[in-house]
């Protein structure tokens, strides 16, 4: 007679990986809280863990040090969400880029800089302030400059390929343009020193970039008030 076949059971990882995301989530909430709280110096990566009620060995399982846990904090803030997905490919950029007008391509570009600015800019300070003590922050904060210059050679690109900028801008004119009013000090000097309401400086980067630019048909300014 024979033997019965023994089944096979699958490993179902699906509840490891949907644990794996919440504990992600935790730490990098707790994280967030804390280093716009405390600054990077203050704080420790068993203080992240306890805030997000884990141990430190999940902490550092996820994220090897606290400048890692620093630049995912900052990509999330970014992004708006920890999905891995790239900026490239979301809604609020393929629309940019499908726009015709370069005019309306920077206004709403500048729209979806504005809305994002108040939750990443601080931290953008934050790791420029630890960069000068601290050599892993300054990797990290490198790295946020190369991908800020990354994206606007990518969008320098775009506007230079409507043909309605200025015909003796070249690509790193353009590119360097938009990566001196993307910069996080800007936002710094006028919003978090001097006050101003985030719609006030949506608008002085929509008109600076415009008249910087000079695309032809210039029908973007003032946009930004009426989105914000």
């Amino acid at each position: 007679m024979d033997e019965p076949v023994k089944r096979i059971r699958r490993y179902d990882a699906s509840r490891r990986r949907e644990q794996a995301r919440e504990n992600r989530a935790r730490v990098l909430s707790a994280a967030g809280r804390l280093l716009l709280d405390k600054g990077y110096v203050d704080t420790s990566m068993p203080e992240v863990a306890r805030a997000a009620g884990l141990s430190v060995q999940t902490v550092y399982k996820v994220f090897s040090n606290k400048a890692a846990l620093l630049k995912a904090v900052f990509d999330v803030s970014v992004a708006g969400d920890d999905e891995h997905i790239p900026m490239g490919q979301r809604e609020v950029i393929q629309g940019i880029q499908a726009e015709p007008d370069a005019a309306h391509k920077i206004t709403m570009y500048i729209c979806h800089l504005a809305e994002g600015a108040p939750r990443y800019v601080p931290l953008q300070v934050l790791a420029r302030d630890a960069a000068r003590a601290d050599h892993a922050a300054a990797h990290v904060w490198a790295q946020m400059r190369q991908e800020t210059l990354t994206a606007m050679t990518y969008f320098a690109r775009d506007l230079l390929a409507t043909g309605q900028l200025r015909d003796t801008l070249t690509e790193e004119d353009v590119r360097d343009v938009l990566w001196t009013y993307h910069s996080p000090e800007l936002y710094e000097l006028l919003v978090l020193e001097r006050g101003w309401p985030t719609e006030r400086y949506a608008d002085f980067l929509c008109d600076a970039l415009i008249n910087a630019l000079g695309p032809r048909t210039a029908t973007g300014q003032a946009q930004c008030r009426k989105t914000l």
